[in-house]
């Protein structure tokens, strides 16, 4: 049974505490892990690039100068690869980038980042996380308590908590999302998790989308 920090609502550090064998069950697997991170990453590009060939550029209808007798190679268009202003030979085209994977291995893979975050001792438990009002200080003061000051840490809530997610949106090294949200990526991109108590207590599969 893997375990994890555990620290009180204040940051005090309490006992170790046992993580559920769901999503923590101790496999990792890295083959669905990398299928997962690289059909995210490629998820994310927008496919936009885009460049005109030979036949797109305005002009060059003209052959530039007779076939022979000039003492000059032959050419036919102004807009030809080689030419300044020309077309460009086997340039970008838009394209799609999305890659679907079965939703069994983005589970798999979900379960694989928690397991490797958990055995290399990067997940903490706290009982309770919330703040009253949007205070930046409020989340600063509490990580520098728990020892996550300038780590990029993922904070996982049981639920939406706006307060909690403004308060740490200033963070550049900090994400917070509620645990049933949080992908394979999100988990592995991470150094260290901070996860609300309650959160595991109703742990839901869900954030597999790559």
């Amino acid at each position: 049974m893997a375990t994890a920090k555990y620290f009180k609502a204040t940051g005090e550090a309490g006992d170790a505490t046992e993580l559920p064998a769901d999503p923590f069950d101790g496999v990792i697997n890295e083959a669905a892990l990398h299928q997962v991170v690289k059909a995210y990453l490629a998820n994310q590009r927008q496919g936009t690039a885009s460049t005109k060939s030979r036949g797109q550029v305005a002009g060059g209808g003209r052959k530039i100068w007779r076939q022979k007798g000039t003492g000059r190679a032959r050419q036919g268009s102004i807009r030809a690869p080689h030419w300044k202003g020309g077309g460009v030979a086997f340039g970008p085209t838009p394209r799609d980038y999305e890659q679907r994977l079965p939703k069994k291995v983005r589970a798999l893979a979900r379960r694989s980042a928690f397991n490797a975050r958990a055995q290399n001792e990067q997940v903490s438990v706290i009982e309770h996380l919330d703040v009253d009002a949007p205070k930046t200080r409020r989340i600063t003061e509490l990580l520098e308590k728990l020892g996550l000051d300038g780590r990029k840490v993922l904070i996982l809530t049981s639920e939406t908590k706006p307060n909690v997610y403004l308060s740490a949106r200033n963070l550049r090294h900090v994400k917070v999302l509620p645990f049933r949200e949080a992908s394979a990526y999100d988990v592995i991109d991470a150094s260290d998790l901070l996860i609300e108590e309650s959160a595991l207590n109703g742990t839901q599969e869900g954030g597999d989308n790559a």
